[in-house]
């Protein structure tokens, strides 16, 4: 078959699946599950669902935080006029299924077989603002719960739907905000916070981040491009190429059903950098035979063949390091490893077939340089070449000194993760969560399961008692700010019958006193607060409560001292107890992060092992290869240690990355040198000769690389700032050892034996 026509044929078959692939991404959709980021398959995890099930999620919540007008209390009747009315307002919104608010707060008194509720404040009753206040003050629970310690604020806690959506979630924000607004709330007098704030803001800033960093980045490499190759097609072609890989990668998740999240939307940058490396090789080398006066066809096959053996290694050890990214148990990342790996392979298909098809049907290019007489970057490459053999010495020395000091400050990295912790420090999302740790009990959840020893209740004497002394506990040592229990009821019970009295909000003397309590028990029964917190059996009880954003680290030490007490001073034979939770869970991440990190880098370096053992049949090249590669990885890990960047979900994924990425240009390099080392018996003559024709290739990639992950860092997620940041820095310093210290190490440990030259391979061109 002609070769215009295969051309015409395969333009054809790829424009079909190229239309297919546009369908499903039409159907792609945005998603931020928060749940999404437990570890899959954990019993906690399993525990924790289930718990919730009689429960309730702990993180089905939004804050509401109202400052008073400066100078005045929140105690002021106007203030506390329009906080009844929000809380009305929000109240009566759909989706809200419990609001907690100083107006509603209310102090139940039984009497006779009637429960009056007198509420503490009077915003109608001026009179009785001193007695309101000092009650309030004197009343657990309200005080750093719905009111500030200084007076100066209130908050509106509401219960939402379980796992609200987003659309309905940004609706009831919507509406909340709208009536702020109508009231004359201005924006730097109310903070919100909890899982439905963050979702909105998380999604909406993947929308607009993923439009921006494509756009910087096609301009970017749109402009490294015409530096390199000075004409339209050298611009356009790989452009092409790699948008149409992008197109099927996201076709392929989207017909899998999976939706774009925080980690997921890297995909496309991602892809449209590391797409880029087999387009550059393919026409560098074509340009470069036509150059040397080859015809085009020649030109097209030779380029081809080169770089086929070369890309098929380096598209495998890339997509190797994304497959790693499989090994972890966080949902989001297992399918940013999985769908990236399978497009980096799309994109080595496009490459050696619509590429090549699009160049044969295009005209002989006209180049803007003659080039029978040498390239200019020969002579750049060739002086390069010729320093760093001469310096060999200072090279090998300063890259040991700069390895010994960077494996020095990794020692000192650290695993740890919040919440919010890929939201910047003066992001408004995280000022407002800062704002209830700073003036309430704080945003993240503590949840303990407690369950009675059989044939008892969670309603038994002793196992209220003994609640009560982890209550004390978790107040006195572990920093929970507000706790509430089954002890929370009964004592609330108590104090009801006895005429709302504070001296009264105390556990039952007696297992007589209790009895006559829990006759009365049915009277409150009815309240979301009782079924919120016991199962109506009392077979279950919750310990909940909330406190700051600590961190994984600082959590880890307060659980292990939690889990010392319950062991140590709880009758398990009258209760027992297991900590849960979404915090929990979250922290739990961090136990598999570092087992993950390094079966990841394990595989992905045993891979790449295998495919120069495969290739040279020798363990010296195998250590060539790896160590300009290891390098680069230690080093950012040392700027990770010195910059006190902390290991946590985003930057983990770096290093398997960053492996993956920076060893294609030393796959290129040993494929071409091996190619001439079957015509070239000297070892010195073919590593200067492979230097020259892979090097031009091995800089504009990494150029191209290094920009386009460079665009990353004007991300407002934390996590993708320091995977464009460390990444980019990786491959920098990664082009650096392949220029420096990989001629060098190949010429010092390499045993090439003479008698394995064969027969010439076609010219190979200069």
């Amino acid at each position: 078959m002609p070769l215009r026509k295969l051309a015409h044929l395969t333009l054809l078959a790829l424009g079909l699946l190229t239309a297919l692939a546009g369908f499903f991404v039409a159907q792609l959709r945005f998603n931020y599950n928060f749940n999404d980021f437990y570890p899959a398959g954990d019993p906690d995890l399993d525990y924790y669902e289930q718990y919730a099930g009689r429960f309730g999620n702990d993180n089905d919540y939004v804050l509401l935080g109202l400052e008073a007008p400066a100078g005045q209390t929140v105690f002021e009747p106007r203030f506390l006029t329009k906080v009844d009315s929000l809380t009305r307002f929000i109240r009566a919104r759909r989706h809200v299924t419990q609001v907690s608010s100083p107006t509603t707060a209310s102090n139940p008194v039984v009497e006779g077989l009637g429960v009056f509720n007198v509420p503490y404040l009077h915003p109608q009753e001026p009179e009785r603002r001193a007695t309101d206040s000092a009650l309030v003050y004197r009343t657990p629970g309200l005080v750093g719960n719905l009111i500030s310690r200084d007076a100066r604020a209130v908050t509106i806690l509401f219960q939402t739907s379980p796992n609200l959506s987003k659309p309905p979630g940004d609706s009831l924000l919507a509406a909340v905000r709208t009536e702020l607004a109508r009231q004359g709330i201005p924006e730097n007098e109310y903070h919100l916070a909890g899982k439905m704030v963050a979702q909105s803001v998380f999604v909406d800033r993947l929308q607009m981040e993923l439009l921006v960093f494509m756009s910087l980045s096609v301009v970017l490499v749109t402009g490294l491009l015409w530096l390199t190759f000075r004409t339209w097609w050298g611009v356009v072609l790989p452009l092409v190429v790699v948008l149409g890989s992008i197109l099927w990668g996201l076709g392929v998740m989207s017909a899998f059903g999976v939706s774009i999240d925080l980690m997921t939307a890297l995909l496309p940058v991602m892809l449209f950098v590391v797409g880029m490396s087999d387009t550059i090789h393919i026409i560098t080398r074509y340009v470069t035979e036509l150059g040397y006066g080859a015809s085009k066809k020649a030109s097209l096959l030779i380029a081809l063949k080169e770089s086929g053996f070369g890309s098929g290694l380096s598209a495998l050890t890339t997509s190797i390091g994304f497959f790693t990214l499989m090994t972890s148990t966080i949902r989001p990342i297992y399918n940013f490893g999985l769908f990236t790996g399978i497009a980096v392979l799309l994109t080595f298909v496009l490459s050696f077939t619509l590429l090549p098809a699009m160049l044969l049907l295009l005209g002989k290019p006209q180049l803007r340089v003659p080039r029978e007489t040498g390239h200019s970057w020969d002579g750049v490459l060739g002086r390069l070449f010729r320093t760093v053999l001469a310096r060999r010495h200072w090279v090998v020395a300063i890259s040991a000194v700069v390895l010994g000091l960077s494996v020095a400050s990794a020692s000192t990295i650290r695993i740890n993760s919040a919440l919010l912790d890929d939201l910047s420090q003066n992001d408004p999302v995280k000022l407002d969560f800062k704002f209830f740790e700073r003036q309430f009990a704080g945003v993240r959840p503590f949840e303990l399961d407690l369950k009675p020893a059989p044939g008892r209740s969670v309603y038994d004497l002793n196992v209220l008692r003994q609640t009560e002394q982890i209550e004390n506990y978790l107040q006195k040592d572990y920093g929970l700010n507000f706790v509430a229990s089954p002890v929370t009821l009964i004592k609330s019970v108590r104090k009801a019958l006895n005429g709302g009295l504070l001296a009264e909000y105390r556990l039952p003397d007696s297992e007589a006193e209790l009895a006559r309590l829990m006759r009365k028990v049915k009277l409150f029964r009815k309240k979301p607060e009782f079924r919120a917190l016991a199962l109506p059996d009392g077979s279950e009880g919750r310990l909940t409560g909330r406190m700051p954003d600590v961190g994984s680290v600082r959590a880890g030490q307060l659980n292990t001292g939690l889990r010392r007490f319950l062991r140590t001073s709880v009758d398990s034979t009258v209760v027992q107890t297991r900590l849960t939770g979404s915090a929990n869970l979250i922290d739990k991440n961090n136990e598999t992060l570092t087992r993950n990190m390094i079966t990841g880098m394990s595989i992905d370096i045993l891979m790449v092992t295998l495919i120069v053992l495969l290739l040279f049949r020798s363990v010296r090249m195998t250590v060539v290869v790896l160590i300009p590669n290891l390098v680069p990885i230690l080093i950012v890990a040392g700027v990770m240690g010195a910059a006190g960047v902390s290991m946590k979900v985003s930057t983990s994924i770096i290093f398997t990355i960053a492996f993956g990425i920076a060893v294609d240009d030393t796959i290129h390099f040993i494929s071409k040198l091996k190619l001439v080392l079957l015509q070239e018996p000297s070892l010195f003559k073919a590593v200067r000769k492979t230097y020259l024709m892979a090097g031009k290739a091995v800089i504009v990639t990494s150029l191209i690389l290094v920009g386009g992950f460079s665009t990353l860092i004007f991300s407002s997620f934390d996590g993708t700032f320091y995977v464009g940041l460390l990444i980019g820095l990786t491959l920098l310093f990664g082009v650096v050892a392949e220029l420096t210290l990989l001629p060098i190490l190949i010429l010092w440990f390499y045993r090439h034996k003479p008698k394995e030259i064969r027969q010439p391979v076609p010219a190979l061109g200069g």
